[in-house]
């Protein structure tokens, strides 16, 4: 295998006029490449500790009983790793992004659901305590039929919109995150994501928004708990984790494509953020298996 290969789109068997579809199956070995695809998947496991997970930029190892969300067109792997169990049961589930359509998700009672498919879109693992209150609906939800089977995907959804101890699993999104077209924050989120590779301005940022530098700071710390240099460097360097993963490109050919123009500056900044350098990120992919 070439492991410069991109990673794969793979296409999942929904018909257009499916609703979603979920694989309900037991396995020695519980190993997939590194792929995507643009609907959104819920994976529960259970008896797969040991196991790899790789989702974005994200690695770690899974738990006896795993459930994690992965938001559309987000890199994700599992790998047998260091599993010894030889009875993995798994659950996947796929649905489109407009499993519910427009209208619907605009209704109150719709936020909370409305509110985890945007945060699925840098992966979401939920806690153990989640896994074990919504065990016996995933062992069951394969031995429903029509309405019934999208009335408990409704109720498992709304449980898992409301579920605490989450953790957002990659620093980086492939679908960019959506705001009211009123809001600064989208101002200054669009005009980031579109420059991020160039020299940005504090003064220039903050002229989008009518305030001064020093309110824009205060604005973002209020807002998101961090200032615009902050912000910067963790879309940059959330860039630079998905084209190390993704790209044939050397380090420093990311560094500045990412918009750092001193290597040394680089390396500091993204080993802040990932807690290794971009050539020890870089490493531990390199064996990772893509479709081919």
């Amino acid at each position: 295998m070439n492991k410069n290969q991109p990673i794969i789109r793979e296409i999942p068997p929904i018909l257009p006029d499916e609703t979603f579809l979920v694989f309900d199956r037991v396995k020695k070995i519980f190993d997939f490449p590194l792929h995507y695809h643009p609907e959104i998947e819920i994976n529960f496991i259970s008896k797969g500790k040991g196991n790899l997970r790789i989702v974005g930029d994200h690695i770690g190892e899974i738990d006896d009983l795993e459930l994690v969300m992965i938001g559309p067109n987000l890199p994700h792997y599992w790998n047998n790793h260091k599993c010894k169990y030889k009875r993995i049961h798994e659950i996947t589930i796929q649905f489109n992004q407009d499993f519910f359509d427009e209208s619907l998700m605009s209704r109150r009672i719709m936020k909370s659901i409305g509110e985890l498919l945007q945060k699925s879109i840098r992966g979401i693992l939920f806690s153990r305590e989640t896994a074990e209150k919504l065990k016996d609906r995933f062992f069951n939800l394969s031995k429903l039929n029509g309405f019934e089977t999208f009335l408990e995907m409704l109720n498992i959804l709304y449980e898992l919109s409301i579920a605490e101890h989450t953790t957002v699993l990659s620093s980086y999104s492939v679908e960019q995150e959506t705001f009211i077209d009123t809001d600064s924050m989208k101002l200054i989120h669009d005009y980031v994501h579109n420059n991020f590779d160039k020299k940005i301005k504090l003064d220039e940022v903050a002229s989008l928004t009518n305030m001064s530098s020093v309110t824009l700071n205060r604005f973002l710390k209020k807002r998101i708990g961090k200032t615009f240099v902050s912000y910067l460097n963790e879309i940059r360097v959330g860039y630079a984790a998905r084209w190390l993963i993704e790209r044939d490109l050397t380090v420093s050919e990311i560094a500045f494509e990412s918009g750092f123009n001193n290597i040394a500056n680089f390396n500091k900044i993204f080993k802040s953020i990932q807690k290794s350098t971009p050539s020890e990120f870089k490493a531990k992919f390199n064996g990772v298996k893509k479709i081919q």
